[in-house]
């Protein structure tokens, strides 16, 4: 059985009946696809970058909490050993102390409270200055100026206490020291 030519044109397996496709289309899907991976990896650059800005973000702020919580635990320490007469106390000053600005002053006369405070390179110190307020002359005014480490020695925070024992009244008036003064 012969078929007709017509027939065998129009067979779908027939090599003339397929159909070719247009040159122009050819090599099109490479640019496309080098396209999305670079898109994908500029958005994984971008992630990565993120995630190391978060992690040394919350490092500082770690660091910056530990040398906070440090100085404040030395001020209140020093606090108790000046209301127990214990401490060391700067000659008296007429005006309010700056000592604790001078970075000798302070080094000379700051206490340690305690030996070390954990995930600190330094231990807290202290430094309490006598202080005569013209307007209470039988009160006895303290500045207390306390500095905390963290992990560094460039993490510092600083606090104050202005600390007035009166009698039997104590009175405890806080300042936080925004800037190392030295």
């Amino acid at each position: 059985m012969r078929t007709s030519n017509l027939q065998a044109k129009t067979h779908p397996f027939h090599p003339a009946s397929v159909r070719k496709r247009p040159m122009r289309l050819s090599g099109a899907a490479l640019p496309v696809v080098l396209l999305i991976s670079s898109m994908m990896l500029v958005t994984s650059a971008a992630w990565f970058e993120s995630a190391l800005i978060a992690t040394r973000s919350a490092a500082n702020l770690r660091d910056a909490l530990q040398a906070f919580h440090a100085a404040d635990s030395a001020l209140k320490l020093c606090a108790r050993i000046v209301v127990a007469g214990a401490a060391p106390v700067t000659p008296i000053s007429a005006v309010e102390p700056v000592s604790w600005k001078l970075e000798p002053s302070f080094t000379a006369g700051a206490i340690t409270p305690v030996a070390q405070w954990p995930g600190s390179i330094l231990p807290p110190q202290c430094l309490v200055e006598g202080w005569r307020l013209t307007a209470r002359p039988d009160a006895r005014t303290y500045l207390l100026t306390a500095r905390g480490f963290g992990r560094s020695r460039e993490s510092q925070a600083w606090v104050q206490l202005e600390l007035i024992l009166d009698g039997q009244v104590i009175e405890q008036h806080w300042r936080r020291v925004a800037a190392r003064p030295f």
